[in-house]
């Protein structure tokens, strides 16, 4: 079953749309949460418990028993949908999709054109969607990662990086998480794993393929996150430059950071990684926590980050790693050294 008036386009046009066209997300809440295109907007055909219950009459009756069953649920309901369309679309259109750009988006394509507005639903749906936000993000590309250890001020130096013109994508700030046992202070709830590929694609798709990527050196899981494994494999083998800092010049700007945590959430995330510090270390960092030596807490675990990292280094691949050494914390001047070591770096892609 089809309806009329339904303007199927593939995914290509509906994102290239996308960019001055409402996008709705016809799928359930639960659906949307886990993942969605940025910047659509959810009006779902079916709640969640609507969904099973339309979902339990097709796998035991049929694909009629499962229409009769969404239009009683729906049925009384269908005009807030349509409202809520009315108010979003703009110049009187809209871009719909569901999972798998079938009865879902079709129908609220249908309802939503009784009123006149002009709707394009996404051949293949979402799941076409993701399949290419994988693709795209499988694809080789110039990219440069800057690592160093923590608390060189890597995240600060790719602002200013980006300010001077290059092309910076913020994957802690897409996660919500600055990467460590702590990073999860102050940030945001995490997106899911899903939704982060959406937003990394939403900004890798808006840089020129000339371009190279500037992103930050990160393992493959951000807090919660789980980087698209073919992204991940990409970065790991393109060029870096790794920032190497003393840990005095570090500790100054770390212990004014943390400082301002609760106690108990320094706490908490010393015990995080406890197993891997040690015990004796982890009690001796959370003992000073507790009497407010945040200086000596940073520097226990500092010790730990330095020794992992320093380790981890040794695995990269001397040709494409240009260690810098620096003296200062000021990032702006670590930005210039670190801008003019890239333009020694070569891609073999």
């Amino acid at each position: 079953m089809t309806f009329q008036d339904c303007i199927k386009i593939d995914i290509e046009t509906f994102l290239k749309l996308a960019a001055a066209t409402p996008v709705v997300d016809v799928r359930s809440p639960s659906e949307y949460l886990e993942g969605h295109i940025p910047g659509a907007l959810n009006i779902p055909l079916f709640d969640d418990k609507e969904r099973e219950s339309v979902g339990i009459a097709y796998n035991k009756e049929g694909r009629s028993s499962a229409i009769l069953k969404g239009l009683e649920l729906t049925g009384p309901s269908m005009h807030s949908r349509l409202e809520s369309a009315l108010k979003l679309s703009k110049d009187g259109r809209l871009l719909i999709h569901c999972w798998r750009g079938g009865m879902r988006s079709e129908a609220m394509a249908w309802l939503f054109s009784q009123a006149g507005i002009e709707c394009k639903v996404l051949q293949g749906g979402y799941k076409a969607y993701r399949h290419h936000v994988l693709s795209a993000l499988s694809a080789k590309r110039k990219m440069i990662t800057l690592g160093g250890l923590t608390g060189t001020g890597k995240t600060r130096i790719l602002r200013i990086l980006a300010g001077k013109g290059c092309r910076v994508i913020d994957l802690e700030g897409l996660a919500n998480h600055k990467g460590s046992a702590f990073g999860s202070l102050g940030q945001l709830p995490q997106p899911s794993s899903e939704h982060f590929a959406n937003l990394l694609h939403n900004e890798w798709n808006t840089i020129d393929n000339s371009s190279p990527i500037w992103l930050e050196d990160e393992s493959m899981n951000i807090g919660s996150i789980f980087m698209p494994e073919e992204f991940y494999r990409n970065m790991q083998k393109s060029p870096a430059i790794i920032l190497l800092m003393d840990v005095n010049t570090r500790l100054v700007r770390l212990v004014e950071e943390y400082s301002q945590y609760p106690r108990t959430e320094l706490e908490a995330a010393v015990m995080k990684i406890s197993r891997r510090m040690g015990g004796d270390k982890a009690k001796e960092a959370v003992q000073a926590i507790a009497s407010g030596d945040i200086a000596q807490a940073v520097e226990i675990v500092l010790n730990y980050y330095d020794k992992a990292y320093m380790y981890g280094l040794k695995n990269r691949r001397s040709l494409k790693t240009i260690i810098i050494r620096t003296e200062t914390e000021d990032p702006e001047k670590n930005a210039e050294r670190v801008l003019e070591a890239s333009v020694s770096l070569n891609w073999d892609i």
